[in-house]
């Protein structure tokens, strides 16, 4: 998954390295999930493949690296799992939906208008 711009010093500047040696080491090229990702559609581990079609789907797998903790800061091998784009994407709904939500408060209250749930 790409970094966006306003994340991309919270990442060493050795990531990309970092992340090759999860995705192609220890990963071996295949998705690392076991199911955390909540997606249900499969038991063990994930039988994806990067660059090779995708189950269910037959697009295109592109295996990335997820933060396990959502902190880019960290970068232990053990907060680190290579996964393939669908499992990262449903690993992070949560945290994507939480960060969207602040990010349309913030623009609210920057526009000079209050937020629902804020105190009168």
């Amino acid at each position: 998954m790409p970094i966006r711009p306003e994340n991309r010093n919270r990442y060493p500047v050795n990531w990309p390295e970092i992340s090759r040696r999860i995705r192609e080491g220890r990963a071996g090229g295949r998705c690392e999930c076991f199911g955390e990702c909540g997606r249900g559609t499969h038991f063990g581990r994930c039988m994806n493949e990067n660059g090779r079609p995708a189950y269910g789907t037959g697009s295109r797998v592109v295996l990335t690296v997820a933060h396990l903790d959502h902190t880019p800061e960290n970068c232990d091998p053990a907060n680190l799992r290579a996964m393939c784009q669908g499992c990262h994407l449903h690993y992070d709904r949560d945290h994507h939906r939480q960060t969207a939500a602040a990010t349309r408060r913030a623009a609210i209250e920057a526009a000079g208008q209050l937020a629902f749930d804020a105190p009168a």
